[in-house]
């Protein structure tokens, strides 16, 4: 199992920043993908960022040229820093965690943490 602990939401006004970050722990893996997914009252849950353990990285449409994603991949962590939020960012980040090994691949999610933006 490998459990993760989100930190960083918040209430912000419209045009402001935050920033996420994720801690996981337990059986990690080498090989991993490491993101964030958001899910808007009434809407389904959306990928925002992920990054793989080589680096590789990608956004949703809404975030690109706002948010960036990176890790510490010594530390198994990832932070998610959000720029020019709108009120439609506004929704419960969701931390993830997909371990690969031989066996297979397992998801891992975190327990959200609320983002709220005011207009």
């Amino acid at each position: 199992q490998v459990q993760l602990v989100e930190s960083g939401g918040g209430l912000v006004q419209a045009g402001g920043s935050l920033r996420l970050s994720c801690a996981a722990s337990g059986s990690t893996t080498s090989i991993n993908i490491m993101g964030w997914y958001r899910q808007a009252p009434g809407k389904q849950r959306e990928l925002v960022a992920i990054i793989s353990s080589d680096g590789t990285t990608n956004y949703a449409e809404s975030v690109k040229g706002r948010c960036t994603i990176s890790r510490d991949s010594a530390k198994n962590t990832v932070r998610l820093q959000m720029n020019s939020l709108k009120p439609e960012d506004t929704a419960v980040y969701y931390c993830n965690y997909i371990s690969v090994d031989t066996a297979a691949a397992r998801t891992y999610w975190g327990q959200g943490t609320q983002v709220t933006v005011s207009s």
